[in-house]
């Protein structure tokens, strides 16, 4: 049998994504950690922050995609927080079953009191880094999400 090989390319792209696997927990710890005080989580932080930026209240499946989470993840969370008041679920005119998911007041407020918290986080976190560095990553990770997304 053959041992197939990394491309130097396909080497530096698995090392990138081991090093997003680990940002990534460290980024849900930190989150965590940041919104605690508010009854919040980074998944329910996340899920509110889908809402909160989407133009119109939208269904689980949308809102899941817009993540790119699985529904079913997105609905348990939507759940606990239409339990604790943060969000309410609306009729939705096209279809009977998939509620529509938007913020109640004290929901807003949450994501508004979360987001505060996060800016002079994401200050700190930033120094030594110019804005440019950090454009680039960023359109490296939407690239790298586009072609997931294709391939899937």
């Amino acid at each position: 049998m053959t041992t197939k090989r990394h491309t130097p390319g396909g080497q530096a792209l698995t090392e990138l994504v081991l090093a997003v696997f680990r940002l990534n927990g460290r980024l849900l710890a930190a989150g965590d950690r940041l919104v605690s005080d508010l009854g919040l989580t980074s998944a329910r932080w996340q899920v509110l922050g889908a809402i909160a930026l989407a133009p119109s209240p939208q269904p689980v499946a949308w809102l899941a995609r817009s993540m790119g989470l699985n529904r079913q993840g997105v609905q348990r969370i939507v759940n606990e927080m239409a339990e604790d008041g943060l969000v309410e679920l609306r009729p939705n005119p096209n279809h009977r079953r998939a509620h529509l998911v938007a913020l109640t007041r004290r929901g807003q407020d949450a994501f508004e009191t979360a987001s505060a918290l996060q800016v002079p986080w994401a200050n700190a976190l930033a120094k030594g880094f110019s804005p440019e560095e950090l454009a680039a990553m960023t359109r490296i990770a939407k690239l790298l999400s586009e072609r997931l997304d294709k391939s899937a």
